[in-house]
């Protein structure tokens, strides 16, 4: 079973990709912030992040910066989520090193077919 860490600051958002990650296949943990979320993905092996971008401590475009400057953890496959919904706001989390991005509130039929693109399960 494919491990997926959701990284957002609002339960309601977590609790939700997990209503919808869960029953189609994958094992979901949680962290709160940016920096919650590198000390998980340092701890613990994942095959994807699922990163906010607003959150308190360490942003999601910082955490995704971190991710790609460690040689250990730069393959993580980053599926950026936020409401900024600008074509500037989705360059800057490609140019963080995002491998996606959609914007909230995301489609639960899109958000399990990112991850299983990202995760390699799509059939």
């Amino acid at each position: 079973m494919k491990r997926i860490l959701v990284v957002d600051d609002s339960l309601t958002t977590r609790m939700f990709y997990r209503s919808v990650l869960e029953p189609a296949g994958f094992h979901v943990e949680e962290a709160s912030n940016g920096l919650e979320g590198l000390e998980q993905v340092m701890l613990h092996r994942f095959d994807m992040a699922i990163v906010d971008v607003n959150m308190p401590k360490m942003d999601g475009y910082a955490m995704t910066e971190e991710l790609r400057r460690n040689p250990d953890l730069s393959a993580l496959p980053v599926l950026t989520i936020s409401t900024e919904a600008s074509a500037a706001d989705a360059a800057r989390a490609y140019s963080a090193g995002a491998n996606y991005y959609l914007v909230k509130p995301a489609d639960p039929t899109d958000l399990t077919l990112v991850t299983q693109m990202l995760t390699g399960t799509a059939s």
